[in-house]
């Protein structure tokens, strides 16, 4: 193989580079073109709950920043598979054939577990924590109108989407600990009780203050933590 000069390595940096940031504009002007269809799919959780319910635009520029929230929101997720792929064809003549064989199957599982994650948040946990949260606002013993702010709503949705879709990253760093000799797999069998008690606070740490939403991180994180221990190499 021919070795290349540290001047040819910057070169080879910056094509890569730039081709991510092109591919990041394409996706954003599209991004924003099909925001209005992305905010429609995001809400579709809440109003299949609350089919009668309005969400609530509290200033002139509300439009404008779920827009490009939206539109930035689609093009990382576009551009998360086009810049690992980028990242590996860069990096993967400097690794040895083992090293190879570890990085990129977890190259191409990871995007896979992200949005295995979000996809679990939305069609599971989104229609019981909405409903959760809508039948208490409404029963509430004083008279009140339920009106959730738009940009807050998609925020909080977008947020729940992004720490599930993290969260299912667990089974990777575990097995890749694993393979690099860091951590054994009976030592991990050893830990067990304490890594479900670590689960369990990690998960009443990163999803809303309510046991309901707690409990559908915990689980889920709890049964790829068992999975995971079935993929590492045995001591």
């Amino acid at each position: 193989m021919k070795q290349m000069t540290l001047m040819q390595h910057f070169s080879e940096l910056r094509r890569r580079v730039l081709w991510v940031a092109l591919v990041f504009a394409f996706c954003f002007i599209l991004g924003w073109w099909i925001a209005p269809f992305l905010q429609l799919f995001l809400t579709q959780p809440l109003m299949t709950v609350w089919p009668d319910g309005e969400l609530l635009y509290t200033g002139l520029s509300d439009g404008l920043m779920i827009h490009f929230s939206l539109a930035t929101l689609f093009s990382l997720i576009v551009i998360l598979p086009v810049a690992l792929w980028h990242v590996w064809v860069f990096v993967s003549p400097g690794l040895k054939k083992g090293e190879q064989k570890i990085i990129w199957p977890l190259l191409i599982a990871s995007p896979m577990l992200f949005l295995i994650g979000a996809g679990f948040a939305f069609y599971f946990l989104f229609p019981v924590v909405f409903r959760f949260f809508v039948e208490l606002n409404q029963s509430a013993p004083v008279p009140s109108m339920l009106m959730p702010v738009a940009r807050d709503y998609l925020t909080f949705a977008i947020g729940l989407l992004k720490v599930f879709g993290v969260a299912f990253q667990l089974p990777l760093i575990l097995i890749l600990l694993n393979r690099i000799g860091v951590l054994s797999r009976g030592g991990v069998l050893k830990m067990r009780r304490y890594a479900i008690v670590f689960i369990v606070v990690l998960a009443a740490i990163l999803t809303p203050p309510d046991i309901v939403s707690q409990i559908m991180l915990a689980l889920p994180l709890w049964g790829l933590f068992e999975i995971s221990i079935l993929f590492m190499r045995r001591d």
